[in-house]
């Protein structure tokens, strides 16, 4: 469905870039939706499974500061969200040795197992994005990594 129709807009754009915005905040909060139902099950955020597949990918033990450096959502609270997930006990929070005022933040086994259940998620992740050839989409990601520059 093209953009116009989406939002019903009954008057043209002011020229492409205008478009281009608009379309990109449309989509990006269509996509959220999505995510957001196939994590509902799991009775987590999209910012708590960010920085679950933060700390997988890390492999090891990292602090909260490096996992705020490498958050899709910027302004998101890492302190509030690994204290959340620790609750929960899908994180382990442990004294620094290099550095007693630091914390560092590994996945527990248990947040490892969600992860696991979790792995049909990233199949439906692939799903939103499915319309789109392997070549579209690594397209469209260069663009938008270009727009980014």
């Amino acid at each position: 469905m093209k953009i116009e129709e989406a939002i019903q807009q009954k008057r043209p754009f002011r020229n492409a870039y205008q478009k281009v915005i608009v379309n990109l905040i449309y989509t990006q909060n269509w996509v959220t939706g999505q995510l957001q139902q196939y994590l509902k099950p799991y009775g987590i955020t999209m910012k708590q499974y960010n920085v679950l597949r933060i700390l997988k990918g890390a492999g090891k033990p990292i602090t909260t500061s490096t996992i705020r450096e490498r958050l899709l959502d910027k302004m998101s609270d890492a302190s509030r969200m690994v204290e959340r997930l620790h609750q929960r006990g899908l994180v382990v929070r442990t004294t620094c040795p290099t550095d007693k005022r630091l914390v560092d933040v590994s996945l527990s086994k248990e947040g490892e197992q969600l992860l696991a259940a979790m792995s049909k998620f990233e199949g439906k992740m692939d799903d939103i994005v499915g319309q789109l050839s392997e070549t579209e989409a690594e397209q469209l990601s260069e663009l938008l990594d270009k727009l980014r520059k």
